[in-house]
């Protein structure tokens, strides 16, 4: 088996593990797990970390299992939470875990049989636990005075903790006792957050069944500043397109501080490490053009959102690069007039004031005269200085599209109404 421990370390995904962990990998194909509970109506870009460490076990030769907290996610997991997290609906839960576990098909191998991955519901098991059982087969095992220890409660106290969220701790060492013994899973890996779950998981399957499990936790990604990772103004980053647009996904990445761009290629590029550190070194020789930045957009915007993808870069690329519009088909401009102000028109007879006021880049006519006249407009990236310009039948680009700026980033798109 290849040196997956060590990969592991050099990537940046390795903060605490049991001791044994490496000589455990080393001594065969392992089963690993990660759960994933869905309390939201998608994957975040929060989700990818573990989601990565699952994919470099399954290159590592081990095999995955994603597990969807349909259970856990009726209680909500207290760890990093400042406050009690509202109850979802059972209905809500299911619909989540189906739209979540969807997308974790662009996300792992399924097509390798000796690592395909695993793809469960704890609701299967633990919703139909009966307590007294569970009290006397589980909670036994588990002291208050350990429990109060954990990270997760301990960031809890002050604010208040209710027993149900409490109780997380227990469903969570559950789950693993249960796929120790049905799955054959030794291993579990999370964020750092889930060390405290992930031990209480390990001690109980040391006192269930005498068996070694084993874990191990990446730190918690952040910005340069700082900040929780996976935030813009908008707010979270979503996987879902939905949510957050192919073209917003792949600017979020594009934008990223070269203070973390080297940690960020570690942890969420597949390329192999001699290749980021190449990459790396090409982009310190000319920081401007973001060579890491794009790179990283690049892949990471087509592994999750496949052809649409390419679309939302070359719109990047029109807007922010050097691509030359007349290139793009009508599909780019689909992505530009949901991301720039887009205005129909009739087309006919248009002039260039008129279509500059029409876009919303000059409150007036003459306004927009001034702007032409000082070289401030721009027609599908071209410089239009002729106050009598028309719109001509060749200035529509993928036969409805205009492409209008003012000065160096005041976009807007004319279209044709149909």
């Amino acid at each position: 088996m290849p040196d997956l421990f060590a990969e592991l370390e050099s990537r940046g995904f390795v903060q605490q593990t049991t001791p044994e962990l490496r000589a455990h990998l080393a001594g065969g194909r392992r089963t690993v797990y990660c759960g994933f509970d869905p309390t939201a109506p998608s994957l975040q870009l929060g989700n990818l970390m573990p989601v990565m460490l699952l994919r470099h076990f399954q290159l590592g030769g081990h095999r995955p299992i994603v597990l969807m907290g349909g259970g856990t996610g009726l209680i909500g997991d207290p760890s990093g939470k400042p406050s009690e997290r509202p109850l979802l609906s059972k209905e809500q839960i299911r619909d989540n875990l189906h739209r979540q576990r969807d997308q974790m098909g662009r996300l792992l191998d399924f097509d390798t049989k000796e690592t395909r991955p695993l793809v469960l519901d704890n609701a299967e098991w633990l919703v139909q636990q009966r307590l007294v059982d569970f009290l006397r087969d589980v909670g036994k095992h588990f002291t208050v005075n350990v429990m109060l220890q954990k990270e997760s409660v301990q960031g809890r106290l002050d604010a208040g903790i209710s027993y149900t969220e409490f109780s997380y701790m227990l469903l969570q060492a559950y789950d693993f006792l249960h796929l120790f013994r049905k799955e054959q899973c030794t291993i579990q890996v999370g964020g750092s957050d889930q060390w405290g779950n992930i031990t209480a998981g390990i001690e109980l399957i040391r006192r269930v069944e005498g068996g070694e499990a084993h874990g191990l936790v990446a730190p918690l990604v952040t910005t340069a500043s700082g900040a929780k990772f996976g935030k813009s103004e908008a707010g979270a980053i979503w996987l879902d397109p939905q949510l957050t647009s192919p073209y917003k996904f792949y600017q979020y990445w594009i934008n990223v501080d070269d203070r973390v761009v080297e940690s960020y290629l570690k942890l969420f590029s597949l390329k192999p490490l001699d290749e980021l550190r190449e990459l790396l070194g090409r982009a310190q020789q000319d920081p401007a053009r973001r060579e890491a930045q794009r790179a990283l957009a690049a892949e990471l915007a087509e592994r999750i959102h496949g052809e649409a993808a390419r679309s939302a870069i070359v719109a990047s690329e029109i807007l922010f690069g050097d691509f030359d519009p007349r290139r793009a088909d009508a599909r780019v401009f689909d992505t530009l007039a949901v991301e720039i102000p887009t205005t129909p028109t009739p087309g006919n007879g248009l002039t260039l004031v008129d279509a500059v006021v029409r876009a919303g880049l000059a409150k007036s006519k003459s306004e927009a005269r001034r702007s032409i006249e000082q070289g401030g407009i721009y027609v599908n990236q071209e410089r239009a200085q002729d106050v009598e310009r028309r719109i001509e039948p060749g200035d529509w680009l993928a036969d409805r599209n205009v492409l209008l700026r003012k000065g160096k980033k005041d976009y807007a798109l004319l279209r044709l109404s149909s």
